[in-house]
């Protein structure tokens, strides 16, 4: 055993491997002089520190490899690209990072977009959580309605809204097809039920809206069923108006040919497979009478109290911000005059509606 942990004491001297015993025979001299030197040479550091590595990793039962294990120190790991000393300097002008980039075949315009784009949702992330505080305080009411043609951006708008939200003061309503006993209520009834508490927002992706256009497009209603609706409607949104619930109504607005790029995007991607529906396969071709009910909706529901809000949708991160800066915007909530971004929506993206507006949908 004496024999085993001398052996052992010994071995971490030997870096490079040479053993000077010209001082008590430990080599303790040598150990003290060897790491001054490392110590100099970045290059060595690096080596003497995977060599570490490597003996601690082949040790098994006292016994202690030589193996050492070398990197080029001339080059440097960034992620999943390999840099060298040439590219670490050119990372340090302009010039020389898109010089680099195009290199590396990097679409350096895209990049720049989405580090802006990044960093407008992370500010205006945080004002969407004051203002969520402010309504827990004050204890107000907000229905905000998600409203568009498939694959429009509905549900991605509301993950950015909801993404550093808290969810004890907030709920996402995706309600599926009604029930047998649902159909035989009052239609409004089930998403009665789902109206904000006090302190709470509720964002509904899709809504009671289903029946102006997409079951009478699809044939899921009768023609006496639609219109009971689009009497009704004005009716009810002014009674949740006038108990106090403030009600913001979304309507994502994409092109035809936008539409056709999502849905060949969402059969490739396995990740995004789930969303096709039998309906989405239909959507192109009922293009044309989707328009027409949209319009009809528009022009039947749209009201001073409950406003219809067209966001031009094709651009899915510009509709993401500027959809959340007009619901920033509808509110003055503590903190607002704080933020470090823009809140007022650009009116280019979103307004609100006129019977003379030209949709892109």
């Amino acid at each position: 055993m004496a024999a085993n942990r001398k052996s052992a004491g010994t071995g971490k001297a030997e870096v490079n491997g040479k053993l000077d015993k010209s001082r008590n025979g430990n080599g303790k001299k040598a150990v003290v002089s060897s790491r001054k030197r490392v110590q100099k040479s970045p290059s060595a550091a690096k080596t003497v520190k995977l060599a570490k590595s490597s003996k601690s990793a082949d040790t098994a039962g006292g016994a202690v490899s030589d193996q050492v294990i070398t990197r080029d120190p001339d080059k440097v790991m960034v992620g999943q690209f390999e840099l060298t000393q040439e590219d670490v300097d050119a990372l340090n002008t302009r010039r020389g990072v898109v010089k680099l980039l195009k290199a590396r075949n990097v679409r350096l315009k895209r990049i720049v977009e989405t580090v802006r784009y990044e960093e407008e949702l992370t500010n205006l992330q945080i004002e969407l959580i004051k203002l969520q505080r402010w309504v827990q305080e004050n204890n107000q009411r907000v229905a905000i309605l998600f409203e568009g043609r498939d694959a429009a951006g509905k549900g991605g708008t509301i993950r950015r809204f909801t993404e550093h939200m808290n969810p004890r003061a907030l709920r996402i309503v995706a309600l599926p097809k009604p029930t047998e006993t649902e159909r035989g209520q009052w239609y409004f009834q089930r998403y009665s039920k789902q109206l904000p508490n006090q302190g709470e927002i509720v964002f509904f992706d899709r809504s009671w809206y289903n029946r102006a256009v997409v079951e009478p497009v699809n044939g899921f209603c009768s023609d006496l069923e639609y219109k009971r609706f689009i009497r009704q409607v004005p009716e009810f949104e002014h009674m949740l108006y006038e108990s106090g619930i403030s009600i913001i109504k979304f309507w994502f607005s994409i092109s035809k040919e936008e539409q056709k790029s999502r849905f060949d995007s969402r059969r490739v991607n396995p990740l995004k497979q789930w969303k096709l529906s039998p309906i989405d396969q239909r959507a192109q071709e009922l293009w044309d009478r989707y328009t027409s009910f949209k319009e009809d909706m528009f022009s039947k529901t749209h009201t001073s109290f409950s406003p219809w809000i067209i966001v031009k949708a094709n651009n899915k991160k510009v509709a993401r911000l500027e959809s959340i800066r007009y619901v920033l915007d509808r509110f003055e909530y503590e903190g607002k005059s704080d933020s470090l971004t823009r809140i007022f929506p650009d009116p280019n993206i979103v307004t609100r509606f006129h019977r003379s507006i030209k949709n892109i949908d």
